[in-house]
């Protein structure tokens, strides 16, 4: 395709060298760009048509990620979707590549995400195909491959709860003793979650990121923040998920099956199942903190408040999970008490 047919991205000096770069490689059909996804992140993605020439090749469409490389990490998109590959996940293939500047062009794996497919009807065998696909990527765990998910970690992300929900979104300020209830009950989450087993864990391996697919479903995304943690970290993300709740009885049962799954194929889980549905209540719970002060970071620093509306829903696993256990009880007097005389936000919990 010649230049002379670019659309116009003078405004836009990464999509101007984005498209300078799609150009040289005569593969898509430059004037065919679309958003193909938004992300909470830095990163953007757009659908391209293949040139007709090139679609046995490489099928119908392609997706071009742009990634500032001083915001993004690409080498570690690479590098996890390698490992997911080699472990049978399906994953985007890398058909072109420019790491320097952060542009990867990707096979497209479609445009119906699980959460846009999930009903009643389906989810047993949709959530089967998903666990086994984790499955397969915990089964291929190695230590020193990924950046381990430690004691700093653990807390760095829990640490979004108090600075972002209690401080800026619920105008709260913590006096020392409530301070010292909330840094009891992160002590009782990271002791449970860093004695937990550790495996290869996606981190985001939830319903938005789950691509549902005719063959060798699903397809999964945004894997590049994958670290070396807990055994129960992805199974919380997608059985807790934000954007999606079913009936506790339901995901009982999917724990249950998981983990008689795990013990058969040999993955380190415990083998006592209520110690073991205890460590996902834990480590799902250690997600939503985070979650709740991420939600909130994007919405008052990033102005991106679509997430605000999920809030409710986090906030529910938040206070029914810790309400089941006596060192997470003051987490619910807590969240009470700012409840109580927080302003109101337009958003009812």
């Amino acid at each position: 395709m010649s230049s002379s047919s670019t659309p116009t991205t003078s405004a836009d000096p990464r999509l101007t060298q984005l498209t300078s770069w799609l150009d040289t490689l005569g593969l898509v059909e430059l004037g065919s760009r679309r958003a193909a996804s938004t992300d909470a992140s830095f990163r953007r993605y757009y659908r391209f048509d293949v040139l007709p020439a090139m679609q046995d090749k490489v099928g119908a469409t392609l997706i071009a990620m742009d990634a500032p490389p001083e915001r993004e990490n690409v080498p570690a998109f690479i590098h996890v979707a390698g490992l997911l590959q080699s472990a049978g996940v399906n994953v985007p293939a890398i058909v072109a590549r420019d790491v320097p500047n952060g542009f990867l062009l990707l096979s497209d794996l479609g445009t119906t995400t699980y959460l846009a497919r999930l009903d009643v009807d389906n989810a047993a065998f949709m959530y089967a195909n998903a666990l086994d696909s984790l499955v397969k990527f915990q089964l291929s765990s190695q230590a020193g491959v990924l950046p381990e998910f430690d004691r700093a970690f653990v807390l760095r992300e829990m640490n979004l709860f108090p600075e972002w929900f209690i401080s800026k979104h619920l105008g709260v300020t913590m006096t020392p003793a409530q301070q010292q209830q909330l840094d009891g009950v992160f002590e009782a989450i990271t002791a449970n979650v860093l004695a937990q087993q550790q495996v290869f864990m996606h981190r985001d391996f939830h319903s938005r990121n789950l691509m549902w697919m005719e063959q060798n479903n699903p397809g999964v995304l945004d894997f590049q923040d994958a670290v070396f943690g807990p055994v129960t970290y992805d199974l919380g993300a997608l059985l807790r998920d934000a954007y999606i709740q079913w009936d506790e009885e339901m995901v009982l049962d999917w724990v249950v099956r998981y983990w008689q799954n795990a013990k058969k194929v040999g993955l380190p889980v415990n083998p006592d199942i209520d110690a073991f549905y205890r460590d996902f209540e834990f480590m799902a719970l250690q997600r939503h903190l985070k979650i709740l002060g991420l939600f909130c970071r994007l919405h008052y620093r990033d102005g991106k408040n679509i997430y605000m509306g999920d809030l409710p829903t986090v906030l529910d696993y938040v206070r029914k999970t810790a309400n089941r256990y006596g060192a997470l009880k003051p987490l619910v007097r807590l969240l009470d008490a700012f409840e109580d005389k927080a302003p109101q936000f337009g958003y009812t919990f």
